[in-house]
C-alpha cells in the first residue's frame, strides 16, 4: 500500500520555490513597512488615484477593490466617489495611515492584508478593480493579472497604473537594481507593467479587453537636490533596505551619485494607465 504522504509531497524544485517565493514576499512587506511611505505617497503620488478614480467612473453604490493600495491613493477617491471600497494590502502596517486619511475624507474604507497574487475575495465580486504603481510590484505578473481578472464582475472595469521603463521612475528602479543582486528566475521585473505589450499578453484569455494611454505627474520641488536625496533616502522604503548591502559593498555613495543626476535632469514624470473591461 502506498503511503498517503508520499503521493501529495511536493518535488523538491517546487517547495523550494515555494519557499523563496514567502521569502520574496516578506522581504517585500518589509520594504514597504520601512521608513515613511504615507509621506512619499502623499507628497508624489496623491493626485494619481484621484486621476485614475475619474478615468474609470466609478458610479454610487458600486464595489471597488484597491489592490495594493497602500495608504489608500485610490481607494479613498472611490469612496469619495460614492463606491463600497475594499483596500488590500500586503503590508498593513500601511493601514494606520490609511484610516487617517480615510476618517480626514469622511469616508469608510475596508483595509484587509493580502496579496495581490492571492486576492481574499471571491470571484466576480467587484464592479471596478483598481490598483496605483502596486500589482506591479507582485513578483509574479500573470498571476496577479488573473486575480485582477477574477475579481470583476462581468462587465466590471479595471484600472491599474505603472511606471513606463523610460521614465524618471523607471530610471531610478533600473538604477537601483543595477546594484542589487538578481531577482529569483519567478520574478518579472516592476517596470514590464508599464509595457502595453506585456500586459495585452497578461490579460490576453482573461476575457478582460485593454485600451491604454500615457500620462505624466510632476513631482514637488524640494528647496535643494540635497533636501530630496535626503527625503528620498529617509523615507522611501526601497532606499532604506538597499542601504545597508551597499555600504558594505561601497556603492551607496555610486547609487547617490546617479541619483543627483537623475534628479538634475528631471521633468515630468511618466506612467502608464491601463484600462479595461470584462466582457
Amino acid at each position: 500500500m502506498t503511503d498517503l504522504a508520499e503521493t501529495t509531497e511536493l518535488p523538491e524544485a517546487e517547495t523550494t520555490e515555494m519557499a523563496e517565493l514567502a521569502e520574496f514576499k516578506q522581504r517585500t512587506r518589509a520594504t514597504w513597512a520601512a521608513g515613511d511611505f504615507p509621506a512619499v505617497a502623499e507628497r508624489q503620488l496623491w493626485p494619481i488615484g484621484e486621476r485614475l478614480v475619474k478615468r474609470v467612473g466609478i458610479g454610487r453604490g458600486e464595489d471597488v477593490l484597491d489592490v495594493a493600495c497602500g495608504t489608500g491613493n485610490a481607494a479613498i477617491r472611490a469612496a469619495q466617489a460614492g463606491g463600497h471600497v475594499v483596500g488590500v494590502d500586503l503590508t498593513p502596517e500601511l493601514f494606520e495611515a490609511g484610516r487617517r486619511l480615510a476618517a480626514k475624507a469622511g469616508v469608510e474604507v475596508i483595509w484587509m492584508e493580502g496579496d495581490a497574487e492571492a486576492l481574499p475575495v471571491e470571484d466576480e465580486s467587484f464592479d471596478v478593480v483598481l490598483s496605483v504603481f502596486g500589482c506591479m510590484f507582485a513578483p509574479r505578473h500573470e498571476v496577479a493579472a488573473r486575480e485582477l481578472a477574477r475579481a470583476l464582475r462581468p462587465d466590471g472595469r479595471l484600472g491599474v497604473c505603472g511606471w513606463t521603463p523610460k521614465g524618471q521612475m523607471g530610471e531610478f528602479f533600473q538604477a537601483l537594481g543595477g546594484y542589487l543582486p538578481q531577482p529569483p528566475g519567478f520574478a518579472s521585473p516592476p517596470l514590464l507593467w508599464g509595457s502595453e505589450r506585456h500586459v495585452r499578453k497578461l490579460f490576453a484569455g482573461t476575457g478582460v479587453e485593454l485600451e491604454f494611454a500615457r500620462e505624466t505627474v510632476e513631482f514637488p520641488r524640494f528647496d535643494s537636490i540635497d533636501d530630496e536625496l535626503e527625503f528620498a533616502t529617509t523615507k522611501f522604503g526601497p532606499l532604506i533596505m538597499a542601504r545597508p548591502l551597499l555600504e558594505s559593498q561601497g556603492t551607496w555613495q555610486a547609487l547617490l551619485h546617479d541619483m543627483r543626476g537623475l534628479l538634475e535632469e528631471r521633468g515630468a514624470v511618466e506612467y502608464l494607465v491601463v484600462l479595461g473591461r470584462k466582457s
